[in-house]
C-alpha cells in the first residue's frame, strides 16, 4: 500500500532574498481569449540564441500554426504563424526593445483557421521529445526564453538525473503560471510524467511557493498519481520569497546543489522547466499545435480591471491595452514582465512575444532623488548571491579592473534586490549589468 504523499521542505534555503508584497490580484482571474489583431508583427527573435530564418514571403497565404521561420542553428527556435491570414511584409523594425530586427507582418483574416497539415507529434524516445520541443517552437516562457529542446539534447557524457519544475512563480501581481496549474491541470501532469519517461529521469520535484494553497492542492495530485508507483515525483512547498524561482536559486532549494556561473543545469543534474512550458510541449505532442500565442497577466497601479489574457504572439501591446480600456494618460510607465526584473517598454508598438508573461501598467510615482552611498551594506544582505554590489559600483566607478574581477560579478542574476533595498536609490542592477557587460569587453 502506498503511503500519503507528503510535502517536501527545501533541501537548501537561499541568504538574501526579500518578502514582497504579492499583488497576486488575477489569481481567480479565469484567462479571456483575446481576439486576433487585425495585423500581428512577429519577431524572429524571441529566445537566447541565433534568430528564425524567415521561409515565407510577401503574398503567403498562412494559417494558424504555419511555419514562417525556420531555427537559425542549434540554440535557436523556429517560429509560426499566430493567426490566419497573408504575409504582407518580412523586413526589420524597431518597434521592439529599439534594436533593429526581421519582423513577419502578417495581416489576419478574423478566422483563425488552424493549419491542415497539423497533427500529433509521435514521441518514442528522448530524442524524439527534444525534436517535438524544437518543432513546438517552445521555448523557457518564464524568462529569458532558452530553446527547450537545447535544455532536452544533453551531451552523452552528461548525468541528468533531476527535472525541476519552476510553478514558484515569485514575482508580485504576474499568475500566468497560476492560472495554468488551475485550468490546465492534466497538460501538466501528462507532460511531466512523459518527460520523465522519456528521459529516465530519477525523480522530479515539482516546486511552488507557500502562498498558493490551491495550486499546491492541485499539483499534489501529480505527486500522488498512481504512475509515481517508486515515489520519485515530489512536490516541494518554497517560502515566499523572492526570487525564489530564478534557476540558480530553485536549484539550490531542490537539490542542494549550486549552478557555478557560466554553466547549464545539465552540469549538475537538472533540467529546469517552467509549468507552463511543460504543458505547452504536451499540448504540442497531442495536436501537432505549436507555441503560436500566449497568457499574460495585464495588471498593475494604473490598471482598473486587472485580467489573464491568451494573446496571440505578435499582437501589438497598443492593442492588447485598448482591449483591457487603459488610460495610459494616467500611466507613467510600461514594463513587459514583473516590477522586478521586467523591462520598460520602450514602445507601445513593441508586440507579445513566446518569453513574455506580463504587462504592467503603472501609474505616475514620486521621483526619487539619488544620493550618495551611505554604506549600510543592505545590498550585500539581501543579495541571494553574496555579491557585494555596492563594492562593484566602486570598483567599476575608478575602472579598477583587479577588483572587478575579483567580486565575482557573473553570478549575478540581476533580480533587482540590491536596487530595491538601497536607501540612496543608487541604480545597483544597472550597475551589475553594466559590470557584467565590461568583464565581457575585457576578455
Amino acid at each position: 500500500m502506498k503511503l500519503p504523499e507528503s510535502i517536501l521542505r527545501p533541501v537548501k534555503l537561499i541568504r538574501g532574498g526579500m518578502h514582497l508584497d504579492h499583488q497576486k490580484n488575477t489569481a481567480e482571474c479565469e484567462s479571456v481569449i483575446m481576439p486576433s489583431p487585425a495585423t500581428v508583427y512577429i519577431p524572429l527573435s524571441q529566445h537566447i540564441g541565433a534568430p528564425a530564418n524567415p521561409i515565407v514571403k510577401k503574398g503567403d497565404a498562412v494559417f494558424v500554426g504555419t511555419l514562417v521561420g525556420e531555427a537559425g542553428g542549434f540554440v535557436s527556435a523556429p517560429v509560426h504563424s499566430s493567426v490566419s491570414g497573408t504575409v504582407v511584409d518580412v523586413k526589420d523594425l524597431t518597434i521592439g526593445n529599439g534594436t533593429l530586427q526581421k519582423y513577419i507582418i502578417i495581416e489576419s483574416d478574423g478566422k483563425m483557421t488552424p493549419d491542415p497539415d497539423l497533427k500529433p507529434f509521435k514521441v518514442e524516445n528522448y530524442s524524439d521529445l527534444a525534436e517535438a520541443a524544437k518543432q513546438c517552437g517552445l521555448v523557457g516562457l518564464g524568462g529569458a526564453g532558452f530553446p527547450t529542446h537545447v535544455k532536452l539534447s544533453p551531451s552523452k557524457d552528461t548525468k541528468i538525473d533531476t527535472l525541476v519544475i519552476n510553478a514558484a512563480e515569485c514575482e508580485p501581481y504576474i499568475t500566468s503560471d497560476y492560472r495554468e496549474c488551475m485550468e490546465n491541470f492534466n497538460d501538466v501532469i501528462e507532460g511531466v510524467y512523459l518527460i520523465k519517461e522519456k528521459l529516465s529521469l530519477e525523480r522530479v520535484v515539482i516546486c511552488v511557493e507557500s502562498n498558493k494553497p490551491k495550486a499546491i492542492e492541485k499539483l499534489m495530485e501529480i505527486a500522488s498519481d498512481h504512475r509515481d508507483a517508486d515515489d520519485s515525483v515530489k512536490l516541494m512547498k518554497l517560502p515566499s520569497k523572492y526570487p525564489q524561482g530564478a534557476e540558480k536559486v530553485i536549484i539550490y532549494s531542490a537539490t542542494g546543489r549550486k549552478l557555478p556561473s557560466g554553466k547549464l543545469p545539465s552540469d549538475v543534474g537538472c533540467i529546469v522547466m517552467n509549468v507552463t512550458s511543460v504543458a505547452t510541449l504536451y499540448r504540442f505532442i497531442k495536436t501537432g499545435m505549436p507555441l503560436v500565442a500566449k497568457r499574460i497577466t495585464v495588471d498593475g497601479t494604473a490598471v482598473t480591471e486587472p485580467k489573464n489574457l491568451i494573446v496571440p504572439i505578435g499582437t501589438p501591446i497598443k492593442e492588447v491595452l485598448s482591449f483591457m480600456n487603459i488610460d495610459l494618460e494616467n500611466a507613467d510607465r510600461i514594463l513587459m514582465g514583473g516590477p522586478m526584473m521586467g523591462n520598460p517598454v520602450v514602445s507601445d508598438e513593441s508586440v507579445v512575444e513566446k518569453r513574455n508573461n506580463a504587462i504592467l501598467v503603472m501609474r505616475d510615482q514620486k521621483p526619487q532623488t539619488q544620493t550618495a552611498c551611505i554604506r549600510c551594506g543592505r545590498c550585500a544582505d539581501t543579495c541571494p548571491m553574496s555579491l557585494y554590489p555596492a563594492m562593484v559600483e566602486t570598483a567599476l566607478r575608478t575602472n579598477n579592473k583587479e577588483s572587478l574581477n575579483s567580486l565575482n560579478v557573473n553570478y549575478c542574476m540581476e533580480c533587482g534586490c540590491c536596487s530595491y533595498v538601497c536607501p540612496a536609490k543608487r541604480p545597483l542592477t544597472q550597475v551589475m549589468r553594466t559590470a557584467k557587460a565590461e568583464i565581457r569587453r575585457q576578455k
